[in-house]
């Protein structure tokens, strides 16, 4: 049963509706006071709410005690069918910016999917402010849109597709479930970790007193009193009188130098992205009774991968991590895909040597015994050249030899650039598509003079080396997905069944956090193992692949590793 959920006057509007998009019965007006029970009662028939986004609706009812089973976000459903190759022939996706359905009606604004970004996109950007809401009537348009999009693609992808679409949904409660839940936070011992690196909580707007100690070490070593080594232009510019020749102040290259000033400048730069980042300023605004709560951004990456909106929730520094803390009578349990990205790219390309090569050990080490006459840094470096194109260096040098050892594997990304190369799209294993090259790419390919051929060659091999990634990192995303969403699920039932269970808490592209009381332990780590095994055969089918998870029961985060 779909049941939509849509903004309204006086609250919120119900209505339930085929899975075509058509009503079956009167919608229903509910106050804002009113709709969480209404919610909860309805609930109980496991309907699948349909809503334009669930970050709109599901952190109010999460609030009020309202646990929902499953969803179907428009927003993403509509992202990914607007730009899959999948679906790239329906009305949907030629007219993604101006829909046009069967009765010649089109959905506002709101409702129309947004652009694809334009290349990889930062890991962690903000994807900017939230479109409108929209009433019933829109959103029983665009699910109609939509569920025909999903019925038009090619049979043997139809179910791949609506399997993304589900694990999309799925993952946008579990990023919702996880802001509310919080990640488990001991304010006490990230302040005793701020002590020990900087120095007692300096008053607002000044350094603390280890940054301060070195900030004048660097000024008497540069002859520059009144430097500021927080700000890039100053700091060149005392390097530079000093005789320091860097073009940046980034690590690598400052460590190229061996004047005396490299190293406090080193450790200064450590400590102060500590501060900025990680500091009392973040611990004010972000952990509140013992719980770190970000807004998390499903599929705020081309790839499919997670962003987050604010707290940086998606890059806890290692150094701070002794702060994420079980409570009292629990357990963190930290769950990893150890290797994921390869062993996709195993599946992907069906290579069966290189499957014998993972099973049962560490899948470098196999590859290294199978090529590389057991050097398993060497088996590393050349596996993930040929996923991230790195074809250069030390990965070039050892490529054909990989190539030789495991040629549908290295087969695959290759073509997976060359089409890239080509301005083509390529597609992860349910669906989700790259985006197409932009219009000033086009145009660098039409060059007519030397100079412009080679930037117009350039940019090519850029282009291919993102869609030789995308195809492996997208897919890893949607395993991820499904893990995630089947791992919810299992969590669920025990619950349910009225066992002992945890609740998720955090989740980094290949890792899971679960909170689990003691005696729930066990039952979260099948719980775990079994989804991950679940995942890849959603993906699949049953193949020879594995897709192992190594599990870390801890007290705290940084013990995990």
């Amino acid at each position: 049963m779909y049941l939509l959920l849509a903004a309204h006057a006086d609250g919120a509007a119900i209505q339930r509706v085929s899975p075509a998009g058509k009503a079956t019965a009167d919608a229903r007006v509910v106050s804002a006071s009113e709709l969480p029970d209404v919610v909860h009662e309805l609930e109980a028939q496991r309907p699948r709410w349909v809503w334009l986004r669930t970050q709109d609706w599901y952190p109010a009812l999460l609030a009020a005690g309202v646990e929902l089973e499953r969803c179907h976000d428009l927003a993403l459903c509509g992202a990914i069918l607007a730009h899959s190759e999948f679906t790239a022939h329906t009305n949907y996706a030629l007219n993604a910016e101006k829909l046009t359905q069967d009765d010649g009606s089109q959905p506002p604004r709101a409702l129309q999917p947004p652009a694809p970004p334009a290349e990889q996109g930062a890991l962690f950007e903000d994807p900017g402010p939230r479109q409108a809401q929209a009433g019933l009537e829109e959103l029983r348009t665009e699910f109609a849109a939509q569920q025909h999009a999903l019925v038009q693609a090619p049979a043997d992808k139809q179910k791949r597709l609506q399997l993304l679409l589900a694990a999309e949904s799925a993952t946008a409660m579990i990023a919702a479930e996880m802001q509310h839940s919080g990640v488990p936070w001991r304010e006490q011992l990230h302040e005793e970790i701020l002590a020990g690196h900087l120095g007692p909580r300096p008053p607002a707007g000044h350094r603390p007193a280890k940054l301060e100690a070195l900030c004048a070490e660097l000024r008497s070593i540069l002859k520059s009193p009144n430097l500021n080594p927080d700000s890039p232009q100053d700091l060149m510019r005392a390097l530079h009188r000093n005789g320091i020749e860097v073009k940046s102040t980034r690590q690598w290259e400052l460590q190229e130098s061996s004047h005396p000033v490299i190293e406090p400048l080193l450790a200064y730069k450590k400590l102060s992205r500590l501060h900025t980042a990680n500091g009392w300023a973040w611990l004010d605004t972000w952990v509140r009774d013992g719980r770190f709560r970000p807004e998390y951004v499903v599929g705020g990456v081309v790839s499919g991968r997670w962003a987050s909106r604010g707290g940086g929730a998606l890059q806890i520094p290692r150094n701070i991590r002794g702060a994420v803390h079980a409570d009292p009578g629990h357990k963190l349990i930290v769950a990893d895909a150890s290797q994921l990205e390869p062993r996709v790219l195993v599946a992907l390309a069906q290579d069966t040597k290189m499957a014998e090569a993972a099973r049962g050990k560490d899948l470098y080490a196999g590859i290294a015994a199978q090529g590389f006459g057991g050097d398993r840094a060497k088996a590393k470096i050349a596996l993930l050249g040929a996923i991230y194109g790195a074809t250069t260096g030390e990965s070039g040098r050892l490529m054909p030899q990989l190539a030789r050892t495991y040629p549908r594997a290295v087969g695959f990304v290759e073509q997976a650039a060359r089409d890239g190369e080509a301005g083509r799209t390529v597609t992860s294993r349910l669906g989700r598509s790259s985006p197409p090259p932009s219009q000033g790419w086009l145009r660098s390919q039409r060059s007519t003079t030397a100079e412009e051929q080679r930037r117009a060659d350039s940019l090519a091999r850029s282009r291919g080396r993102f869609t030789r990634n995308f195809v492996v990192q997208g897919s890893a995303a949607d395993w991820a997905s499904c893990w995630l969403a089947e791992l919810r699920r299992r969590l669920r039932t025990l619950r349910a069944e009225g066992s002992p269970s945890g609740e998720l808490v955090f989740f980094l592209h290949d890792e899971v956090m679960v909170h689990a009381p003691d005696d729930a332990v066990d039952a979260c780590i099948r719980a775990i193992e079994e989804s991950a095994n679940a995942a890849k055969e959603l993906l699949f089918g049953a193949i020879p692949v594995e897709f192992p998870v190594s599990i870390a029961v801890v007290d705290s985060y940084d013990k995990a590793k």
